[in-house]
C-alpha cells in the first residue's frame, strides 16, 4: 500500500458494551486495544469458548490479543521489540518506521540477535533505505527469495510471541488506515512462524507448519478463507483491500443467496467495481469509503462468520481477495475462534459500515 493517508483523520470514539456497539457521529475506530485470555488451542472435536458458544474442530480459541489500528497505535509492537531478550525476526513487505528501525538497531547493539527479512520482488526500492540503515547497525538484514512477493508481516520475539499483522510497518499510513494485528503466543503458531522464517531468511525451501490455526499462502489460505466464509449460516462481516478473487466472491455471493447477511466494507476503487455489482446482485451489502487521504483507509483483511453464535470464527491476517495474495505469494494469517478477538473485528466492522 503506497497511499500516504493524512493525520487529521477523524479520532475514534467506539464503545465495546457487549454485542451491543455505540458509535460517535465521527467515529472511525474503536477506541481501546481488546485483550483475550483464553483456553488453550482445541485438538480434534468440538470445543466451548468462554461464553459456552461451540466452536469448529481444529480451529484456536487464543491465548491471543488484538490491536485494532489506527487507534491502539503501535506502542505495543515497540514494546516488544525494545522488550526482547535474545533474538527478534522480523519479515516485513515495506518497513518505513523510523522508530522500528531505530529500535531493531538498539537491540541488535545490546546484543539482541536481530533478523529482518524484505521483500524485494515489489518493494526493493521502497525498502532499500531502510535495508541500508539496519545493516549498518548490526542488523542482520536480507532480501526475501527472489521470484516471489513476500507481503508477510510478521515479527516475533524471543521465539516466545509473535505479532501477525495486516499492516505494513510504513508510519505515513499509521493514521489514516483500518488494520489489525493478532499477537500470537501460542506455542505451536510461533514454533511453525520460526521455522519458517528460518527458512525463508536463508532462501531454502519450505512447506509452512499449520500450528494451532495458521493461515499461509500459497499453502492453504484460499481454502481456509473460503471454509470460514462457507461455514457462516447467519452473518458474514468482511473487510479487504482487493477484491479479484473470483471464487472469494463466489462464496460471498452464494453466502447471500442461501440467506445469510453479508457485509463488505472496502475503500472505493474502480478496479473492484464489477465485482461489487455481482455481490450487490446477489443480496450483499457493499459500503465503500472515497479513496481520499480525508477518509479511512481499509487495508485490514478479515472475515467474521456468526459472531456471537455458535459456531463464530474469524480469519485476519496479509491476505489480500486477489488471485496473486491467495495463490502466488509468502503471506500469513490467523483463523480463529476466540471469542474476544471475533467482538472486537465484528464491532469495528460494523462502525466501519455504518460510517463509510
Amino acid at each position: 500500500m503506497h497511499r500516504l493517508p493524512l493525520l487529521a483523520v477523524a479520532s475514534a470514539l467506539v464503545l465495546l458494551t457487549g454485542c451491543k456497539v455505540t458509535v460517535s457521529p465521527d467515529a472511525v475506530a474503536p477506541a481501546t486495544s481488546h485483550s483475550t485470555h483464553t483456553t488453550s488451542h482445541p485438538s480434534t472435536k468440538s470445543t466451548k469458548d468462554t461464553k459456552g458458544a461451540s466452536h469448529p474442530a481444529g480451529i484456536g480459541t487464543g491465548p491471543l490479543r488484538l490491536l485494532v489500528e489506527p487507534a491502539d497505535g503501535l506502542a505495543g509492537i515497540y514494546k516488544l521489540i525494545t522488550g526482547a531478550k535474545s533474538s527478534v525476526n522480523l519479515t516485513m513487505y515495506e518497513l518505513r518506521d523510523t522508530t522500528a528501525e531505530n529500535d531493531l538497531a538498539a537491540d541488535a547493539a545490546r546484543g539482541v540477535d536481530v533478523r529482518v527479512l524484505l521483500d524485494r520482488h515489489l518493494e526493493k526500492s521502497r525498502n532499500a533505505a531502510t535495508y541500508s540503515f539496519l545493516s549498518a547497525h548490526k542488523v542482520h538484514v536480507a532480501w526475501a527469495p527472489t521470484g516471489t512477493t513476500y507481503h508477510q508481516k510478521t515479527l516475533t520475539v524471543d521465539g516466545k510471541t509473535s505479532v501477525i499483522m495486516t499492516l505494513n510497518m510504513v508510519s505515513a499510513d499509521y493514521a489514516g488506515t483500518r488494520d489489525f494485528a493478532v499477537i500470537d503466543t501460542a506455542r505451536s503458531d510461533v514454533a511453525a512462524i520460526t521455522a519458517t522464517f528460518n527458512a525463508d531468511f536463508t532462501h531454502k525451501h519450505i512447506t509452512p507448519p499449520d500450528g494451532a490455526d495458521l493461515v499461509w499462502s500459497p499453502t492453504n489460505s484460499l481454502a481456509s478463507i473460503l471454509a470460514v466464509i462457507n461455514a457462516a449460516h447467519h452473518t458474514l462481516s468482511v473487510e479487504n483491500e482487493e477484491m479479484n478473487d473470483s471464487k472469494v466472491t463466489a462464496a460471498l455471493e452464494a453466502a447471500a443467496k442461501r440467506g445469510v447477511d453479508v457485509t463488505v466494507v472496502m475503500t472505493a476503487d474502480s478496479e473492484w467495481n464489477s465485482a461489487f455489482a455481482a455481490l450487490r446482485r446477489a443480496g450483499v451489502h457493499v459500503h465503500t469509503f472515497p479513496d481520499s487521504t480525508k477518509a479511512l483507509y481499509i487495508h485490514a483483511k478479515a472475515v467474521v462468520a456468526d459472531a456471537g453464535r455458535s459456531g463464530q470464527q474469524v480469519f485476519t491476517g496479509s491476505e489480500n481477495f486477489s488471485v496473486a495474495s491467495l495463490d502466488e505469494n509468502r503471506e500469513l494469517g490467523i483463523r480463529t475462534a476466540n471469542a474476544a478477538v471475533i467482538s472486537a473485528i465484528s464491532a469495528t466492522i460494523a462502525s466501519d459500515y455504518a460510517h463509510a
